[in-house]
């Protein structure tokens, strides 16, 4: 992979030490050669996990509040790379994650990228493009092949991008203001996105960057993404149409907010995820943030201060290309040691366990640091496709192989046979 710009990498992590050592662990594999990594969290990386590979290069910002605006803006300040990348301690990217995240920053006028997401099964898609109107509200876009797509937005319309895969020039987000900190949660990257549009910058979707997102709980949520609490988010969507919509506008949109998120609690309720009593007490937390929300004055975020002491901090991995494993489901333990001791070398590994079933397949990271596809040999993994499929275990690993080229490129294959 040839040299790209120096990328500073940012997680915020706040309560969730399991998900952020895998999130630091998945970094080891990338293939990007010129990358820092900075964690804002409320605990020290160092001292939670200080087996990682490379953790005295991660550079520590302490911060405990719950407020992800603040913290990324935090971020930003000890950042010293050209491009700024985020990442959630809830996610895995995938190896070719940042090569394809920057590649669109070539255009000068290209201010941010954003790349697809997949969920907790590691197969479908979260959020691919999406672009959001003056009130937040976010539509899909048609985006076609795999090749990055670059789009303006306007003062009504912005191009969207996730907070867990996305990137963004420095230099834009200082002269910005970077995060507005009155979104401490909900519509914080949607702000900026809509500034970047105003201030006349493109914004890049790019398919090939991917990121594997788990929806960890936190404050705000469940496992289950069922809502511990509505007032950010209420306090958020208010704040954000005072700021970007007409006043005129603002009474039948939060209206509307309002009414879609009580159906939501209600499909939560009904599947068993919150109790009836909680909808009474969720609804009055959103009406508190709406209040709330609506009583803020809009200001005109400052631009950001550089840190001059930070120095750019090379994480420096190397990687040495990536390989797979295709076992039967009774071959697990061979696999796994093999697995563990080729990426405890820095090796990319990803191991294809497979049962004589038509079992949907899902992906995970496995913290031992390799990725790990479990499934029917003669199961679907994109759910469009068939829901049986005649394979050999040699027929499968080959499609599944192919089918993964382009984010996570495996040369070698091993049979367990092959292997010691």
């Amino acid at each position: 992979m040839t040299a790209g710009p120096n990328v500073s990498v940012i997680i915020v992590s706040r309560g969730r030490p399991v998900g952020l050592k895998r999130a630091l662990t998945s970094l080891r594999y990338l293939d990007f050669p010129n990358f820092e990594v900075i964690v804002v969290s409320n605990a020290e990386p160092k001292a939670l996990f200080p087996e990682i590979h490379n953790i005295d290069q991660i550079k520590f910002v302490p911060f405990d509040k719950a407020n992800i605006s603040a913290a990324r803006n935090l971020g930003i300040n000890q950042a010293s790379g050209e491009i700024v990348a985020f990442c959630d301690d809830d996610a895995v990217p995938e190896p070719t994650w940042l090569s394809h995240l920057t590649a669109p920053f070539k255009d000068q006028m290209v201010a941010a990228a954003g790349g697809y997401v997949r969920g907790r099964n590691g197969i479908s898609f979260q959020w691919r493009g999406r672009s959001f109107d003056r009130f937040g509200d976010h539509s899909d876009l048609e985006i076609e092949g795999d090749a990055p797509v670059v789009l303006s937005g306007d003062a009504k319309t912005g191009i969207k991008t996730e907070g867990t895969n996305c990137a963004f020039r420095k230099q834009v987000l200082l002269d910005l203001g970077g995060f507005d900190e009155g979104f401490r949660y909900y519509l914080d990257e949607t702000d900026l996105n809509m500034r970047i549009g105003q201030a006349g910058w493109k914004t890049a979707i790019v398919p090939l960057a991917q990121v594997h997102h788990g929806f960890a709980a936190s404050s705000q949520r469940t496992q289950n993404r069922a809502p511990k609490s509505l007032f950010d988010l209420g306090q958020s969507k208010a704040l954000f149409c005072r700021k970007h919509a007409q006043f005129q506008e603002v009474t039948s949109i939060l209206e509307s907010f309002t009414r879609t998120q009580k159906n939501r609690l209600m499909e939560f309720m009904l599947r068993g995820d919150i109790e009836p009593r909680d909808v009474p007490h969720l609804l009055s937390g959103l009406a508190d943030g709406l209040r709330q929300g609506a009583t803020l004055t809009p200001q005109k975020t400052p631009k950001l201060a550089d840190s001059p002491k930070s120095e750019f901090q090379s994480y420096l991995n190397l990687p040495v290309g990536q390989t797979a494993i295709a076992c039967r489901a009774h071959q697990w333990r061979k696999a796994f040691r093999v697995a563990k001791t080729q990426a405890s070398q820095g090796r990319g590994v990803t191991v294809f366990q497979f049962s004589l079933s038509s079992i949907y397949h899902r992906i995970v990271f496995h913290p031992e640091g390799f990725w790990l596809h479990k499934g029917g040999i003669f199961g679907r993994a994109e759910r469009c496709e068939p829901l049986f499929q005649p394979n050999t275990l040699k027929s499968r690993t080959t499609r599944e192989v192919v089918r993964l080229g382009a984010v996570r490129p495996i040369t070698k294959t091993f049979s367990i046979r092959d292997l010691p």
